[in-house]
C-alpha cells in the first residue's frame, strides 16, 4: 500500500472523531468533550446500550454544568472567605436560634424578599452566619453579593462622582440577596448615610437584604447621623424581617483564651 493510500485512510479513520471533538466545542459541552472516549469503553465494558450512554454523558454535563455555575455565583458575590454552617460552633453560642439558621439555609425568604438582620457583640459569628447563608443561596442558584457598610458606601460615592450612581445602583438591586456587614463599626457621612438609605429603599419589597450590626436599633442614630433617616431606614428594613440576635461573650476571645490557656491534664 502506497503511503498516499495510508494518509489517506489514517484521515478518514480520524475524521469522526475530530469532527466529534469540534461540535462538542461548538455546542460548549466540555464535560462531553473531556469524557466522551473514557465512558464510551466503560459502556462497551459493562454492555450499556447507546441511551444509556447518552443520559451518563449529558447527566455528567448538567452536573458539571451546575457546579461551574455555583462556582460562578460565589466569585460574582465577592465572598472575603467561605464559610459553611457546618463549621459554625452553635453550642459555644447558645443565644443563637439555630433551628431559624437552618430554616434560612433553605433560602425560602429570597422568594419572599424577606430582611435578616443580625445584631450582637462583636466576635459572636455574625459574620460567619451571614457568609454561610450567601453561600448557601449561590448554592441553590440566587445572586449573592457581600460587601461591607464602608465599601459599599464608598463604592456609592465614587459612583456618584464618576456620573455612574444609576447603573452601580441597578447592578446592586439585581442580586435577590445582598449582605452588608459590619452596620455601627465606623460613622457615616450625612452623603454617605443619605446614598446608603437611598440604595436600601429601593431594595425594599424587591429583593432580601442581610444586615449584620454590633448595635441595638436605638444606636443606629449614631451611626446614620439623622433620627428622621434611621427610623425611616428601620421601617423598611424590618416590614418583612428576620431579626437574629447573637449576644453573648465573643467567640474569638474564647478561641484565643483556650489557647493561650489550655485546660491542664489531669
Amino acid at each position: 500500500m502506497s503511503n498516499d493510500t495510508l494518509n489517506t485512510a489514517t484521515h478518514t479513520s480520524d475524521t469522526p472523531q475530530l469532527l466529534l471533538e469540534h461540535h462538542l466545542k461548538e455546542l460548549r459541552l466540555p464535560t462531553m468533550l473531556r469524557e466522551y472516549d473514557h465512558i464510551a469503553r466503560q459502556c462497551a465494558v459493562e454492555q450499556v446500550d447507546y441511551q444509556r450512554y447518552l443520559l451518563r454523558m449529558t447527566e455528567l454535563e448538567l452536573l458539571d454544568r451546575e457546579r461551574r455555575a455555583i462556582d460562578r455565583r460565589i466569585r460574582q458575590a465577592k465572598f472575603p472567605v467561605v464559610k459553611t454552617l457546618d463549621s459554625f460552633d452553635f453550642l459555644a453560642m447558645p443565644s443563637v436560634n439555630k433551628t431559624l439558621v437552618l430554616e434560612l439555609a433553605r433560602c425560602e425568604f429570597l422568594a419572599r424578599r424577606e430582611n435578616l438582620l443580625l445584631l450582637g457583640n462583636s466576635g459572636t459569628g455574625k459574620t460567619h452566619i451571614a457568609l454561610a447563608l450567601g453561600l448557601a443561596a449561590c448554592q441553590q442558584g440566587h445572586r449573592v453579593r457581600f460587601t461591607t457598610t464602608a465599601a459599599l458606601v464608598s463604592e456609592l460615592i465614587e459612583a456618584r462622582d464618576d456620573k455612574k450612581l444609576l447603573r452601580f445602583q441597578k447592578q446592586i438591586a439585581s442580586y435577590e440577596l445582598l449582605i452588608v456587614d459590619e452596620l455601627g463599626f465606623v460613622p457615616l457621612s450625612k452623603t454617605g448615610a443619605e446614598l446608603l438609605f437611598e440604595m436600601l429603599s429601593q431594595r425594599y419589597e424587591r429583593g432580601s437584604t442581610l444586615i449584620t450590626s454590633n448595635l441595638p436599633f436605638q444606636e443606629w442614630t449614631e451611626i446614620l447621623g439623622s433620627e428622621r433617616l434611621t427610623g425611616a431606614l428601620l421601617d423598611r428594613l424590618t416590614h418583612h424581617v428576620h431579626i437574629l440576635e447573637m449576644n453573648g461573650d465573643s467567640y474569638r476571645l474564647k478561641q484565643s483564651r483556650r489557647k493561650r490557656n489550655p485546660p491542664s491534664e489531669r
